[in-house]
């Protein structure tokens, strides 16, 4: 398993356009949250994410929020193609993300509360992973 090619990213990039169909025009509050959240959580705070290339407050909070809790879950957790990393290696690309790929409220908020995270984390029973 190497990295993949331009075509398969371009490919897997359209997870975001796909979820976002799904749960298109609902009239559920909670459904059109996620429509924003599946649209937007690959923009980066600088612009340069996918798919549409949105900047700072024009992404939607909800999906900045989600973008961080993304990277952190992808960081923290054992997949089949990598082990989680330690917890001072996930804040300190978390910290050096800030202002780059993700809103740096939302990280301020999210490093103030990071003991609660981890504590809600191995209480769900994922602690293992880092």
């Amino acid at each position: 398993m190497g990295k993949l090619t331009d075509e398969e990213f371009d490919l897997i990039k359209m997870h975001t356009t796909i979820g976002a169909k799904i749960l298109a025009n609902s009239k559920s509050v909670i459904l059109q949250v996620a429509e924003q959240i599946a649209r937007f959580h690959h923009e980066k705070w600088n612009g340069k994410g996918y798919l549409q290339g949105l900047s700072g407050h024009d992404i939607p909070q909800v999906a900045r929020i989600v973008s961080l809790a993304d990277v952190f879950d992808v960081l923290a957790s054992k997949r089949p193609y990598k082990s989680p990393y330690p917890i001072k290696v996930i804040l300190e690309i978390i910290r050096k993300e800030r202002g780059r790929h993700f809103d740096p409220d939302v990280v301020d908020v999210f490093l103030e509360n990071i003991d609660e995270i981890l504590k809600i984390k191995s209480e769900a029973g994922f602690a293992e992973d880092i």
